[in-house]
C-alpha cells in the first residue's frame, strides 16, 4: 500500500501482535508522513476516568461513554480528540484529517480552544490520552511482518458506542478471509 494512503485508515492489530499496547486495537491513523513517521489513535481502549475529571469544559460534547480513551503509549499525559462536524464548514479549533472523502469531516480539536466556539458544529467528540507513533519507515516494516491489517476506515468507528465490540465488527466487515479473523479466540489454547 502506498504510504501516502495511510492517512486516515485504520490498522487492525492481527492476533499474533503480541504487544501489550496494541493487542487487539483499532488505531485510527491521523497523521502519515514519509519522512516524520506516523501518528494515530487507539479507537477501543477506553479508560475509567470520566472526561468531566480532566478536561471539565468538554464533557458536555463528550460521545459515550463519556470517558478519556488511551489513544496509546507515546505522551500518556497528554491529550487529542477527535470530532465530526457535518456540513462543509471548518469551526474555529478544529482540523480535518487527511483521508479522502469518506473522513473529511472527521478531525482533530484543539483543547485549548473554549468549547463554545465548536458546541454547535460537533456531533461527536472524543478524548484520547496519549496517542501511537512510528518512526519514519517503522510502521511500513510492521505492516510487511503482518503485525497490521490495513483497511479503509468510517468516521462511526471514533465514536463507537461500544469500544469493545470495535475489534470484530471492523474485521467482519471487511468480509473474507478477515471476517474469519474476527472470531479468533483470545487464547488459542483454550480451543
Amino acid at each position: 500500500m502506498a504510504s501516502e494512503a495511510l492517512a486516515g485508515r485504520l490498522l487492525i492489530a492481527t492476533p499474533m501482535l503480541g504487544d501489550p499496547n496494541f493487542r487487539r486495537t483499532v488505531v485510527l491513523l491521523v497523521e502519515h508522513e514519509d519522512e516524520q513517521g506516523t501518528l494515530g489513535v487507539v479507537l477501543n481502549r477506553p479508560t475509567k476516568i470520566p472526561v468531566g475529571q480532566v478536561l471539565e469544559p468538554w464533557t458536555e460534547l463528550a460521545t459515550d461513554p463519556s470517558v478519556v480513551f488511551t489513544g496509546g503509549p507515546v505522551s500518556p499525559n497528554s491529550a487529542l480528540a477527535l470530532a465530526h462536524v457535518p456540513g462543509t464548514d471548518e469551526p474555529v479549533g478544529w482540523h480535518p484529517l487527511d483521508g479522502g472523502p469518506a473522513m473529511a469531516r472527521l478531525g482533530l480539536v484543539d483543547l485549548d480552544a473554549p468549547p463554545g466556539l465548536l458546541a454547535a458544529a460537533i456531533v461527536s467528540l472524543r478524548v484520547y490520552a496519549g496517542y501511537a507513533g512510528w518512526g519514519a519507515g517503522q510502521l511500513q516494516a510492521e505492516i510487511e511482518e503482518g503485525a497490521w491489517y490495513v483497511v479503509p476506515a468510517e468516521p462511526s468507528d471514533a465514536f463507537c458506542p461500544d469500544p469493545a465490540r470495535l475489534w470484530p465488527a471492523v474485521l467482519r466487515r471487511q468480509g473474507g478471509e478477515l471476517a474469519y479473523v474476527a472470531t479468533y479466540p483470545d487464547d488459542p489454547g483454550l480451543n
